[in-house]
This record gives C-alpha cells, structure tokens and sequence, in this order.
C-alpha cells in the first residue's frame, strides 16, 4: 500500500471524518488521497490557523478531526493551539511537513525548521518524526493516543518519507 493510500486508511480506521489542508507539494500525494476519500469530510483552508479553527468546530460538531500543514506555519498557530485545542482539551492529529533539513532548496524554510521541535516541546505537544517510509507504521497507534488523551498530536514528516523536494 502506497504511503498516501495508508495515511488515509489509518484516519477512516481511527474515525477522522473532518480533516482540513493547506497547500504543500510535499503533502500533495496525501491531499489528493483525502480529497478522493468517500469517508472524510475535506475542506482547504487558507491559513493553518484558520483550519485549527474548522477542526475546533468539527470537533464540536461531533467529527474526529485532523490538519494537514507545513511546518512553517507553526508559529502562526500557537495561539490557536494553546488558547482553543489545548485549553479544551480538543485532541488533533497533525500531519506536518518538515521542511527546512538538508537539500532544503527553499532558504526560508531552513529558519523554521531551527524552531519547530523547540516549539511543539515548549506548548508540551507530543511530536513524532517521521524519516523513513516504514515509520507510517506507527501512525495508527499516534492516532488512537490523540484521541485517547484528547491532546494535539503533531508528526513531522520529513523529505527523506515522502522521498525528496
């Protein structure tokens, strides 16, 4: 089974209904997975924190939610994720591209790449990394920790899983 494909099927099996993305090449494969998944409920978002919001309200709703996003955007949703998921208690699977290793070709992304694990420590949200194709693995049993302990859940994907920039 392809990563995307597994990906997909790990969330339905977990119950994530709702699952909204902002735009990222590296996420394209799963993105498109999700968008032609009968069982999830797929809306974009413009800003990663903007799409915490419609997994907030999902969630509400009564929907098992998850985000897909860029890591570079971690910063613009500390707020959100302090004063909204963790505060209620909201658990949220995470999907985040890392960017910003070695062979990065985009400059900016490097910075941010520096702050994301120091970040997601400091707000005491649980961070997996994944590098190689048989780390999706264990994403089945991230999801039911998530939804166990009703906290965000962030897992970083790096270039080497999804194989390059």
């Amino acid at each position: 089974m392809d990563i995307n494909a597994k990906i997909v099927s790990d969330m339905v099996a977990n119950d994530i209904s709702f699952v909204t993305t902002v735009p990222c090449k590296q996420l394209a494969g799963v993105i498109d997975a999700v968008e032609a998944s009968p069982d999830i409920y797929h809306i974009p978002a413009n800003k990663e924190d903007e799409g915490m919001g419609l997994c907030a309200g999902a969630f509400m709703g009564g929907k098992r939610p998850a985000i897909i996003m860029q890591n570079t955007a971690i910063g613009v949703t500390i707020n959100t994720l302090v004063t909204l998921t963790q505060f209620y208690r909201m658990p949220l699977p995470m999907l985040i591209s890392y960017r910003g290793e070695l062979g990065e070709p985009v400059a900016c992304q490097v910075e941010m790449a520096v702050h994301t694990k120091a970040l997601l420590a400091q707000l005491n949200i649980p961070t997996y990394h994944f590098h190689r194709e048989e780390d999706v693995e264990e994403l089945d049993k991230i999801l039911k920790y998530t939804f166990m302990c009703n906290k965000p859940v962030a897992i970083l994907t790096d270039a080497t899983f999804w194989k390059g920039y």
